[in-house]
């Protein structure tokens, strides 16, 4: 299991709201938050087998960006 980090412009419930069904059902992600209070918009996913490009491809398919960070 790994820690990937993103920058993203999820930016309010709403936006969570819409991701959720997209990352929920993205194989290898086992868990995520976005911390919206972070002005970076933190997304973290508890990945078991998905990569970064799974993730910022599954965002961009619903029309947010999403940046790793270390």
């Amino acid at each position: 299991m790994k820690t990937l980090k993103f920058k993203t412009n999820i930016n309010c419930g709403g936006c969570v709201s819409k991701v959720t069904p997209f990352l929920n059902k993205q194989e290898g992600v086992e868990s995520w938050e976005v911390d919206t209070s972070n002005p970076d918009k933190i997304l973290t996913i508890e990945s078991d087998g998905a990569t970064e490009e799974d993730v910022k491809t599954v965002l961009q398919k619903v029309g947010f960006k999403a940046e790793p960070v270390d």
